[in-house]
């Protein structure tokens, strides 16, 4: 007798089959299927721009960045090791001198030698152009120079941000002089740099409104210098209507990898319909932290025992079992991933931190004078007026909405009026940028060398008008402001350092509760096994590989992915 489980995968394959979803990679040009990979989950809009310097608007073609274009590092962030790739090594001779050697015989995909000349141009762009996202390196850097065809030398001022240069080492993308230094600086900055030509293993083959397609680069360098030859002689990356139509394409095979947030994917896992990370809960690698920003301008907001009261009166346990149905993981209140957990002082955790206790909440409200004065079932500010929140995410995010309605919820039944509210994306976002808000979901942070990542998002400063990365509810305190400057001037080999610096960040954040980080964002990543194979899965993953296509992703191991892929027998 069929489980519930087989029969709701059952009934949604005939679902998807008589709504006509499967069968929808039928369009457009045919390829050699058993040559062919077929990935989807990071566009959700028409292929735009080729241009490595735009990373916001890479998403749909995502590839540009890794494939296509690529950096001195790579680095895997399962094992947290820095990973030399155009450059053979790298090291700070001084406190203030870092230098790269290349490795000798690169080129790019024209055929022209890649050489220091080409890094030392890249990093002079952002000199010249401060639209560029890593121009504010240039306020502790002197000068790039190049010594020999080989040697880079970067000189700094005497007070560098080592946490901040180490992570561009493997997200600034080296672009060669001799097709850009002609450039405008609108094509440098804004420009969509079609047919663009790098130095990586895939070349830009065509696209259409549905797709970005990739062919493989058969003279790419690492197929000598490092014995690696991706698989798949091209990828296609197909934009879906839908997370459905993605589904169905998954479990007939026509969709090798999805990256989509795939609802009811736990039952699939388990009866070996497709495959994930992980075996059972929570399927996927927590690939970056949802965090619930708090205006603190606002009142209540400005009252850090009321946004430990919220912090209490959450229920996160619902969020991932009932919003996600086991396919994320609660997040450590520091906010930090599972790969940086050596960065989490417990007992600051043990001393500070929270869980779900509704009547914690209760308790810490009554104390400060938040009762329910009119007994409707929702507290009173100390000063008798009425508390009425909202907590938003985007209309049409169906997990966050999901996970907001928790939320609600769960303040509700503390005794705190929260309405959960879904605007459109536009409207969410002027919000959140402009500090209109009442409480809002963000996930900005993604997979890094350095706890100094998120904590910069988290606390970024100074305050302006619009905060367009980081810090959206607006906390003030310069004391966690300098705490976040000192963490970023540590040295990376310091990691004793590193902790102290954390532990009083993470000190400050668990007292003052400006924000509540609550679950950890999958790496949304189903597979087919119809035609490749070897996907990455726990423990059988060496050399570490990430299953994900999204944008920033390729140079953190989703490169290696391709090159460990076998085809299906």
């Amino acid at each position: 007798m069929w489980s519930r489980s087989k029969r709701v995968i059952s009934m949604l394959v005939l679902l998807l089959l008589s709504v006509g979803v499967l069968g929808a990679l039928a369009v457009g040009q045919v390829y050699e299927r058993s040559e062919t990979l077929y990935v989807g989950g990071a566009a959700w809009g028409p292929a735009s721009t080729w241009n490595p310097f735009q990373p916001g608007s890479l998403a749909n073609t995502t590839g540009t960045l890794g494939l296509v274009y690529e950096t001195l590092f790579n680095y895997d962030p399962l094992t947290n090791v820095m990973i030399p790739w155009l450059a053979e090594s790298g090291e700070w001779v001084s406190d203030n001198v870092y230098e790269v050697t290349l490795r000798d015989g690169l080129t790019w995909s024209d055929g022209a030698p890649l050489t220091a000349d080409d890094v030392v141009f890249t990093m002079n762009l952002a000199d010249q152009y401060e639209a560029l996202w890593f121009a504010p390196m240039w306020e502790y850097l002197v000068n790039v120079i190049n010594i020999g065809d080989l040697i880079v030398q970067f000189n700094f001022t005497s007070e560098p941000l080592y946490q901040e240069f180490d992570n561009n080492l493997y997200n600034i993308p080296i672009v060669p002089k001799h097709l850009w230094e002609d450039r405008s600086e609108e094509d440098i900055t804004i420009g969509a740099n079609e047919n663009p030509i790098g130095s990586g293993a895939y070349l830009y083959d065509t696209h259409a409104s549905d797709r970005n397609v990739w062919v493989r680069n058969e003279n790419w360098w690492a197929i000598d210098a490092l014995g690696l030859y991706p698989a798949p002689k091209r990828i296609v990356d197909i934009r879906y209507s839908s997370n459905n139509v993605a589904l169905g394409s998954v479990i007939m095979g026509e969709l090798d990898l999805s990256n989509h947030f795939l609802p009811g994917v736990a039952g699939l896992s388990d009866n070996n319909v497709v495959t994930t990370y992980f075996d059972g809960a929570p399927y996927m690698l927590s690939a970056n932290t949802a965090v619930l920003f708090l205006n603190t301008t606002i009142a209540p907001m400005d009252d850090a025992v009321f946004r430990e009261a919220l912090a209490y009166a959450i229920n996160v346990d619902d969020i991932v079992n009932v919003a996600y149905a086991q396919l994320v993981a609660a997040a450590s209140p520091t906010g930090l991933l599972p790969s940086l957990s050596d960065y989490v002082d417990e007992d600051v955790v043990v001393e500070l931190g929270w869980t779900y206790d509704p009547a914690m909440a209760a308790q810490i409200l009554a104390d400060a004078g938040y009762v329910d004065v009119n007994g409707d079932g929702y507290v009173e500010a100390p000063d008798g007026s009425a508390i009425a929140l909202e907590v938003t995410c985007p209309s049409g995010w169906t997990d966050w909405m999901a996970a907001i309605a928790v939320i609600s919820d769960s303040c509700k039944a503390a005794g705190i009026n929260v309405e959960d509210v879904t605007p459109d994306y536009g409207a969410w976002n002027t919000q959140m940028q402009t500090g209109t808000f009442n409480m809002t979901l963000n996930n900005w942070a993604a997979l890094s060398n350095t706890p100094w990542t998120l904590y910069n998002l988290l606390f970024r400063h100074p305050i302006q008008a619009q905060m367009q990365s980081g810090n959206f509810g607006r906390y003030d305190n310069q004391e966690i402001f300098d705490l976040v400057d000192a963490l970023a001037a540590i040295p990376t080999s310091d990691i004793a350092a590193m902790k102290a610096a954390c532990a009083d960040i993470q000190r400050v954040l668990l007292s003052e509760v400006p924000m509540i980080p609550l679950w950890y964002n999958g790496m949304w990543a189903q597979y087919s096994d119809a035609v490749w194979t070897n996907w990455p899965v726990d423990g059988d993953n060496t050399p570490s590989r990430l299953p994900t296509t999204w944008s920033g992703y390729w140079q953190l191991g989703g490169l290696m992915m391709l090159c460990e892929l076998e085809p299906a027998e």
